[in-house]
């Protein structure tokens, strides 16, 4: 992929990869080319599978505005004038949808770290994510109500699923913000830092944590309880079940043990890096 101009990646020594929103100028605003370099780096973290974690953090006062809105009237055309310009509407959404659902389903656990402004767009991208941390001064918004229309990428979805439904439908029927102490109160973040170097440093510590298990055991966990959020106990344990005999390993359990009574880092095995069927022809 060509390197992004709306994010830097990179990879700490502990097999965390870091992803940064750069385009502070900008406040950080989601635009064509965003999405496209999102996708494509989110893809190809899913495929090589070298990294065990991922953060994602921001640069500049806000973590990012959401929609850049000029895209509506540029390279973004909503056709409302005909059921075929709708119908293209409904599409146009799936595509984009699928991208925040890229962090959701990707093979490791996903960190944002969240200062300033979160606002539109970018609450849908966070709910997306495993673990949200915020500085002092966050808010989240959703936005998209105070110009006129419905959050249409994940909030909507995911944000129920994270805190109290009243606190939801309060949010999104006025766009009012909800500052970072009430989000810690409501557990939509784990904890609020008094600067964005506080922040990043302990989103990155819990990221080198994640990265010092096992990856399959990582990669199991996240799929057990991200199974278990939409479906009943009786249907989770049963998947449990099956999870846990796809992937049961007595070595990683072992190295494990052998580790904390040692007092070092565990020696574990990578996931494997995934190959398109397509690209095999």
């Amino acid at each position: 992929m060509n390197t992004p101009t709306c994010f830097s990646l990179s990879s700490t020594d502990d097999q965390v990869a870091h992803l940064v929103l750069n385009r502070p100028d900008t406040l950080n605003t989601m635009h064509p080319t965003f999405w496209r370099e999102l996708d494509e780096v989110l893809t190809r973290i899913h495929t090589e599978g070298t990294a065990r974690a991922l953060v994602i953090s921001s640069t500049g006062k806000h973590f990012s505005a959401g929609m850049a809105l000029e895209t509506f009237s540029g390279a973004i055309a909503m056709d409302d004038q005909s059921p075929e310009g709708r119908a293209a509407i409904f599409d146009l959404l799936t595509d984009m949808q699928a991208t925040f659902t890229k962090i959701e389903n990707l093979r490791i656990p996903v960190i944002c770290a969240i200062q300033g402004g979160c606002i539109g767009g970018a609450v849908d991208m966070v709910t997306a994510a495993c673990i949200r941390y915020a500085t002092v001064d966050a808010f989240f918004c959703i936005q998209e109500i105070n110009i006129g229309m419905v959050a249409d990428v994940g909030t909507l979805q995911r944000l129920p699923k994270l805190i109290p439904f009243a606190v939801v439908k309060e949010m999104a029927y006025t766009g009012r913000r909800l500052p970072a102490a009430r989000a810690l109160a409501y557990g939509l973040v784990n904890e609020v830092f008094d600067t964005p170097e506080a922040m990043l440093a302990a989103a990155l510590q819990c990221a080198k944590e994640i990265a010092g298990k096992p990856p399959i055991a990582i990669w199991g966990t996240k799929q057990a309880v991200g199974y278990a959020r939409d479906h009943s106990v009786e249907d989770s344990l049963r998947q449990m079940g099956w999870l846990q005999g796809a992937i049961w390993s007595n070595a990683h359990v072992r190295e494990s043990i052998m580790a904390m009574k040692e007092k070092r880092a565990g020696d574990f095995t990578p996931l494997s890096p995934l190959q398109s069927f397509k690209a095999l022809g």
